[in-house]
């Protein structure tokens, strides 16, 4: 499934950078950054609940918003990027 997962967090303490880096880091392990605070995640049923599981232990409920969009195929094929950044297939071959 394609699950587009946006977060703000509050980084106006020590702690807040902190968490940002750890959601971001988090999101990196699933999916592509396509905005500074935007993944677009391709997972199976698994790695959601994993997913899920430790975006919501590292975010602050009282500080921070995460949202989750679930993408089916039709609304992938409509999707429209504009701007300098290529978009990046999320479902291709990734080279480290």
């Amino acid at each position: 499934m394609l699950v587009l997962v946006a977060y703000d967090v509050n980084t106006q303490t020590p702690e807040g950078k902190r968490r940002l880096r750890r959601i971001a880091r988090q999101c990196e392990n699933y999916g592509i950054r396509v905005q500074k605070s935007v993944f677009e995640c391709v997972v199976r049923e698994q790695d959601w609940v994993l997913l899920r599981a430790r975006l919501l232990k590292e975010y602050d409920s009282e500080k921070d918003s995460l949202r989750f969009y679930f993408l089916d195929e039709d609304v992938r094929r409509k999707t429209v990027h504009l701007g300098c950044a290529k978009p990046l297939d999320v479902e291709g071959t990734l080279i480290v």
